[in-house]
């Protein structure tokens, strides 16, 4: 059976969407699994073991290009048996359909009556991203909720593989030391500020691990360097001796292996704390407007923290009372507690 996977366009659905092709996988053991994504992609998907390739998804996130999709679709004809679309939208199930894949499965969504043939109108059953995800590998007569799935712990986890030379050779390249266990901090969010704990908060874990022996790796894109800058300015001369800016200068696949050299990972609710669960870490997911109870951190050992204000959590962007209470009243100590705890559970 060969199958085709329209899959996500974020960096931590694109690592939670592992499941399914596990699950798949462990159902159909010959299964070919091809997924079309972002070019960005590309890395990621080459560290699943379960999928066969990466196909270039040439159409930006969010353009529709009709007549693209059109053409991409009509060029795999006969090609595929199954296609499951993750993505809510019609356009997104368009090229599956123009390519004539007898079995195109998904959640309901936007008007994809007939583009859709094995349609799934029941996601709200599932709390969680992964459970809809595996779900969907599942018959739809036998996925009533997510009782059907026997609960979270049961289900496959994400986990990204590692080449270990090209690891060394990361390390090597940014002159990163093996003298002290490393903490990952991962302060951005690519979603808004609502999700970014402050500078100040970071900064006094960063400088409560350094002070008990470790060292600190900041993560992030270039949109984040800023952040991460703002992190350092606030540590002492001695602590910033052992940070490690990597903000802007990693590409996505070098931070996934120079997240799985770390020991634990304080993130955000981000697509790299799903990359540093798939990788291995300890993880401790710091929640502001957003909620554990949809996409929690999938790693063995983790903690969550949060606060209980009225107003979260929200899932805004920006706070719309302006205060970030959720963030700003969350403080470092609950953070420095569960690394603690991790440490004292080794």
């Amino acid at each position: 059976m060969k199958i085709l996977v329209i899959g996500p366009s974020w960096v931590g659905d694109m690592v939670m969407s592992q499941c399914l092709y596990t699950s798949i996988k462990q159902q159909h053991p010959d299964a070919i699994i091809d997924v079309m994504a972002p070019a960005w992609c590309k890395p990621i998907l080459e560290r699943m073991p379960e999928v066969n390739q990466a196909l270039d998804m040439p159409i930006g996130h969010g353009e529709f290009n009709f007549f693209a999709r059109r053409a991409i679709g009509k060029s795999m004809r006969s090609q595929y048996d199954h296609a499951y679309i993750l993505p809510n939208s019609a356009k997104s199930a368009l090229i599956p359909w123009f390519a004539g894949i007898p079995v195109r499965t998904g959640w309901k969504g936007e008007m994809r009556y007939g583009l859709l043939n094995d349609l799934r109108p029941n996601k709200k059953s599932f709390q969680y991203m992964t459970e809809r995800y595996v779900a969907l590998s599942r018959p739809k007569a036998e996925m009533i909720d997510s009782s059907s799935l026997g609960g979270l712990d049961t289900l496959p986890r994400p986990s990204l593989s590692i080449d270990a030379e090209v690891q060394q050779q990361t390390r090597d390249k940014f002159a990163l030391n093996s003298s002290r266990a490393v903490i990952g901090l991962c302060p951005g969010a690519e979603f808004g500020p609502a999700k970014q704990w402050p500078t100040e908060h970071y900064a006094a874990v960063a400088g409560a691990m350094i002070d008990q022996g470790k060292q600190v790796w900041l993560f992030g894109s270039a949109k984040d360097s800023n952040t991460t800058q703002a992190i350092i300015a606030q540590l002492s001369e001695t602590q910033r001796e052992h940070v490690a800016d990597l903000a802007g200068k990693t590409s996505l696949i070098e931070a996934v292996d120079m997240l799985a050299c770390c020991e634990s990972v304080v993130s955000n609710d981000s697509g790299l704390m799903h990359v540093a669960a798939a990788v291995g870490c300890q993880v401790v997911g710091v929640y502001g407007s957003t909620s554990p109870t949809y996409t929690p951190p999938l790693a063995v050992k983790k903690a969550i923290v949060h606060t209980d204000i009225e107003c979260r959590p929200c899932f805004k962007r920006e706070c719309p009372l302006g205060h970030l209470k959720c963030l700003k009243d969350l403080a470092p100590q609950r953070v420095i507690d569960a690394l603690a705890q991790f440490d004292a559970s080794a």
